[in-house]
């Protein structure tokens, strides 16, 4: 009688892929804290204004669960596998935060650095507490006084990001 020892192990796989909780064993890693990972993405605001894109140049990496990336995209990210493409609409309070009207300020012009002359659109930046650095941008201009606006130019919208997962580390 002639066996066929090549077909043993296959029909064990078989079988062990019908059996509740072993077919797990060749699933895909999904994306969690801790790992790092690259990806393609393209930005858009809700009109399908591109904002931003890794097309054409290397893809974003960064760590999960550090703090790296706007946490809708982050959130977005987990559970990912390599491979795996989706399309997700961050809220603005999980992309950069609501509009806060308190950022907006008017400022004397005698206040900006001499020889400044404001511009609306014009960025300026300031160091804040603990060395950190706030970029307001000129939205107002008149003769005596300069409205400045803190608040990231993405606050207060939603983002709709085109995610691809190419690598997990």
């Amino acid at each position: 009688m002639k066996h066929n020892y090549i077909r043993i192990p296959a029909l064990l796989l078989f079988a062990a892929l019908l059996i509740p909780g072993c077919g797990s064993v060749i699933t895909a890693a999904q994306a969690k804290n801790g790992n790092t990972v690259q990806v393609n993405y393209t930005g858009k605001l809700t009109d399908g204004t591109v904002f931003d894109t890794s097309a054409g140049r290397a893809p974003l990496e960064f760590t999960l669960g550090t703090g790296d990336v706007v946490p809708g995209f982050e959130k977005a990210v987990l559970g990912m596998k390599v491979g795996e493409k989706k399309t997700v609409t961050i809220p603005a309070n999980e992309a950069y935060g609501l509009y806060r009207g308190e950022l907006v300020v008017e400022v004397s012009r005698d206040k900006l650095p001499s020889g400044l002359t404001p511009q609306v659109g014009l960025q300026l930046q300031q160091k804040g507490a603990n060395n950190s650095v706030i970029v307001a941008t000129v939205i107002r201009v008149s003769e005596t006084t300069v409205t400045l606006d803190a608040n990231h130019p993405f606050a207060g919208k939603d983002l709709t990001f085109e995610i691809e997962l190419v690598k997990l580390q």
